[in-house]
């Protein structure tokens, strides 16, 4: 780390059930129409607001009757819940995707990734996350985390938790070389305060691309390797 190179955050690898039955078809479309409430209910709970969003309209959203949201979800507040945990584990798996596919672009380099390159890929995917296609569901999560119940933000914490794990040791590692000069816990919370920012006022029609923001976000973190 005194050169600056980290490796990627370790992966765990990712299990497999065994031995399970297969799903009916009956199951596996119970399991289409419960994702077909969670991206419609993100989709409005990020343009109308929680509050003025009934389950009705999440209904007719979701192609269902009125009342079929409460097959799958208890009542509103539960399907926001459901909807911040959704984003996150997304966040979680395209985070880890990411981080894999960079890795195994590098496997031929006989040095790692260095931190900054490691950075890059992290903001690059949250700019993802954040602005990219599905998009609703983060969002959502920074909207409208007070209408959570303290269980629900105990279990999305554990997930945000999981998600920011992986940039600890990279954040350490930068400012173990000097591109970092700031406390690393402090500069963490301050970088993921200004990219999810973003979402207020980004514009694909109009801005830079998710590139030019992630070389921009760069420049502003981080000084020139010594």
């Amino acid at each position: 780390m005194s050169h600056g190179v980290t490796e990627l955050p370790a992966l765990d690898a990712q299990r497999r059930a065994r031995g399970r039955p297969r799903k009916t078809a009956d199951e596996r479309d119970d399991g289409n129409r419960r994702q077909a409430v969670l991206h419609a209910a993100a989709r409005l709970f990020r343009q109308q607001g929680f509050a003025a969003t009934s389950t009705r309209d999440i209904a007719a959203a979701a192609g269902m009757r009125s009342g079929s949201p409460f097959y799958h979800f208890e009542n509103k507040a539960a399907l926001l819940g459901a909807v911040m945990q959704e984003g996150m584990r997304s966040a979680l798996q395209r985070q880890a995707e990411a981080v894999g596919a960079a890795a195994e672009s590098g496997a031929d380099d006989p040095l790692p990734l260095t931190s900054r390159e490691c950075l890059r890929v992290l903001v690059r995917n949250h700019f993802e996350v954040l602005l990219g296609p599905d998009s609703d569901f983060i969002p959502v999560m920074l909207y409208e985390w007070r209408s959570l119940s303290e269980a629900q933000r105990s279990e999305v914490n554990g997930l945000k938790a999981e998600y920011e794990a992986a940039w600890v040791p990279v954040l350490h590692a930068l400012h173990a070389s000097g591109e970092l000069q700031g406390d690393p816990g402090l500069a963490r919370l301050m970088i993921f305060g200004a990219l999810n920012w973003s979402v207020q006022w980004y514009d694909a029609a109009r801005q830079a691309t998710l590139d030019d923001l992630t070389e921009t976000a760069l420049l502003l973190f981080l000084k020139d390797p010594k």
